[in-house]
C-alpha cells in the first residue's frame, strides 16, 4: 500500500479522486486518511427514514396556496429540508443529469485532472475531492465537479462537454421554483422583497456533481461530513441509491438523532442555507446534514447552490426584527467574507454561523 504522503498526493494532488484510488489500486479496504474517528460515522441500522410524503408544488398556484405555504415553512422551521413534486424540472432532464454525471466521472484521471483548482482553464470549473483536504482530520469519500454560473455564455464555453448542456437546462428550468419557495417563504414571514431585492439573495448560482465510488467499509467512512449549506436555498437531485442524512433538532429524548432522506423518484430536495436562518433570525432552520457511503455500487448527486451576490450585505431582516420585537441574533456582514470563512474550514457541523452570531455581551 502507498505511504500516507504518497497516497494523498496520488488522490488529491494528482487529480485520480477517490475513483481513481478505488480503479487502479484496487483497495479492499478503507486507507486510514478516510477511517473517521467513532462519533462521525453513520450509523444506518439505527437511523429513523423521513416519513413525510413530498410538496406538490403544482398546487402553489391554486386555491390550495396558503395549505402548500404553510407546509413549506413547516419544513423550514423544523427540519430545514424537504422534499417537492411537480417542480417544472421535467423527469427526462433528471435522468439525464445523472448519466451525465457518471460519464465525467467515467473518464480516465487526466481528463478530469485538467479542471484541478490552479490549473483548470476556467476559475468558473472546480474538479476535486473531499471538501478541504488540507485541514481535515478524516478525508470525504467523494469527488466532485463544482460549476459557478455567471451566464449562458460563459457556461457553454467552459463548463465541461460531458455535462454541461444538461447541467445548464437542470439550472435554467430550476430558478423559476427557487424563486417561487423563497416567495412563500418570506410570504409566511409576512415580508415582502420585491425582485431586484429576492434576485440578490439567490444572485449567485453553482451547480455541483457529487461522485461516491462504493467504498468496502461504508461504516467507516462519510461522502460528505457534517455540515450546513452556507446560501439560501440549495437544490438537490439523488439518485435512487440514497444516503442523504439530517439531524434531528428538536428531539430532547434522543440527542444527536439523524434521518434518512429516501430518494423519491421525480422528487427535488430542497434544504434551507445558513443566509435564510440569518434572514429570518433564527425562524427557518439550516439544515445539518451528511451523506453516507454504500458497499454496492456508486452513486451520484447533483445539487444546485444559490446564494446571496459576493458583495451583499446579509443581516436579519429589519422589518421583521422590528415588528415581532425581539433582538437581531445576528450581525450584518458581507456575504464574501462568509464565504472565505465557509470554504477556509474543514466541515464541522453548524459551526459556520458562528461567523454570524452576534457577539455576547
Amino acid at each position: 500500500m502507498a505511504t500516507s504522503f504518497s497516497l494523498f498526493n496520488f488522490v488529491v494532488q494528482d487529480g485520480n479522486g477517490v475513483k481513481g484510488m478505488v480503479d487502479i489500486l484496487g483497495i479492499s479496504e478503507v486507507p486510514e486518511q478516510y477511517i473517521q474517528p467513532p462519533y462521525e460515522r453513520i450509523d444506518k441500522e439505527n437511523a429513523h427514514s423521513h416519513g413525510l410524503p413530498p410538496i406538490d408544488l403544482s398546487k402553489l398556484d391554486g386555491p390550495d396556496h396558503d395549505q402548500v405555504v404553510n407546509q413549506i415553512a413547516a419544513a423550514a422551521e423544523t427540519l430545514g429540508f424537504f422534499q417537492v413534486v411537480n417542480h417544472g424540472v421535467p423527469v427526462e432532464l433528471l435522468e439525464s443529469l445523472k448519466a451525465a454525471a457518471h460519464e465525467f466521472f467515467g473518464q480516465p484521471p487526466e481528463k478530469k485532472a485538467v479542471y484541478l483548482k490552479g490549473v483548470s482553464p476556467s476559475p468558473l470549473v472546480k474538479y476535486g475531492t473531499s471538501f478541504v483536504p488540507d485541514k481535515e482530520k478524516a478525508l470525504e469519500w467523494k469527488d466532485y465537479l463544482s460549476m459557478a454560473y455567471t451566464g449562458d455564455v460563459e457556461a457553454l464555453q467552459h463548463w465541461p462537454n460531458q455535462c454541461k448542456n444538461v447541467a445548464l437546462e437542470y439550472l435554467r428550468s430550476s430558478i423559476n421554483m427557487v424563486r417561487k419557495l423563497l416567495q412563500a417563504l418570506l410570504e409566511k414571514l409576512e415580508v415582502k422583497l420585491d425582485d431586484s431585492e429576492i434576485d440578490a439573495l439567490i444572485g449567485s448560482k453553482m451547480v455541483n456533481m457529487n461522485f461516491y465510488p462504493a467504498c468496502p467499509s461504508p461504516d467507516l467512512t462519510v461522502g460528505v461530513g457534517r455540515h450546513s449549506d452556507m446560501g439560501t436555498l440549495t437544490v438537490l437531485l439523488q439518485d435512487g441509491i440514497g444516503g442523504l442524512y439530517v439531524k434531528v433538532e428538536d428531539n430532547l429524548e434522543i440527542p444527536d438523532q439523524w434521518v434518512e432522506i429516501p430518494p423519491i423518484p421525480g422528487a427535488l430536495v430542497i434544504n434551507i442555507g445558513d443566509t435564510l436562518q440569518i434572514l429570518s433570525n433564527g425562524r427557518y432552520r439550516s439544515a445539518e446534514h451528511r451523506v453516507r457511503t454504500t458497499s454496492k455500487e456508486a452513486r451520484v448527486s447533483i445539487p444546485i447552490f444559490t446564494m446571496p451576490k459576493p458583495a451583499e450585505k446579509i443581516a436579519p431582516l429589519p422589518e421583521l426584527v422590528k415588528r415581532d420585537g425581539t433582538v437581531a441574533h445576528y450581525r450584518e456582514f458581507v456575504f464574501q467574507e462568509y464565504m472565505n470563512n465557509f470554504f477556509g474550514n474543514a466541515h464541522e457541523g453548524k459551526k459556520s454561523l458562528d461567523f454570524a452570531a452576534m457577539p455576547s455581551t
